[in-house]
């Protein structure tokens, strides 16, 4: 079942999202999307799709309004204002934690691009709600001092063929005091458009969410390479 949502984030802004809830949820994931784009955005739809059928629901939602989107498409001032996007996750992951039908499911965060980091600053703001975090092709290195207050475990997927991206992520990883993997897709460039590559991101991190790793303690993993 999918139903249309409005999401009230401060400022008295309102966002638009999908909510897709499939018969007996095993747990929620909140997509935060990334560089110029939205809730429509057909990666994120399939995978959402895909892990539907695992059990999961998912939110999707406009993290931009659309005048701020009209704005965005011709200064692209919003996509990198990670403290702006962030903000809206948290409002959002706010929301779902009082949405009777997803209040008392785990949560998960699955970022993408810049998206990637306003889902690790969410994390590290709502510790207590945040089971874990995945991130396709994202920049995780955006988040910045937010990196190393995560507790969550955090999953970094990138492509083997975007190897600035793959960099930044290694580096990032190293940040990281969550338990946190590397998995690098073989053959894959940043938007995972070679053939089968978005189906092992969405493998990965379906098996991620539901059976991610224990939150930090005190130390983390180190950044795993897979």
């Amino acid at each position: 079942m999918t139903t249309q949502e409005t999401v009230s984030a401060p400022g008295g802004v309102v966002l638009d999202g999908d909510l897709e809830l499939p018969n007996s949820p095993r747990a929620v994931v909140l997509f935060v999307h990334g560089s110029g784009s939205s809730r429509r955005s057909p990666r994120n739809r399939a995978v959402a799709l895909a892990l539907r059928h695992s059990g999961l629901a998912s939110l999707l939602p406009d993290l931009l309004t659309p005048q701020e989107a009209e704005e965005d498409a011709v200064s692209r001032k919003h996509r990198f204002d990670i403290p702006l996007l962030a903000e809206r996750v948290v409002a959002a992951v706010d929301w779902l934690g009082e949405h009777p039908a997803t209040r008392e499911l785990p949560l998960h965060l699955f970022g993408a691009s810049t998206g990637a980091a306003a889902a690790l600053v969410a994390a590290e703001r709502r510790p207590a709600r945040v089971r874990s975090v995945v991130s396709r092709g994202g920049r995780p290195d955006l988040a910045e001092e937010s990196l190393e207050q995560v507790r969550a475990p955090v999953l970094l997927l990138v492509g083997e063929l975007d190897t600035d991206v793959l960099r930044l992520n290694r580096e990032a990883a190293a940040r990281l005091q969550a338990p946190c993997e590397v998995e690098i897709v073989p053959g894959a460039s940043h938007l995972f458009e070679e053939p089968g590559t978005l189906e092992r991101v969405t493998e990965s991190a379906r098996d991620w969410f539901l059976h991610p790793p224990a939150p930090a303690g005190n130390h983390g993993s180190g950044g795993d390479v897979r």
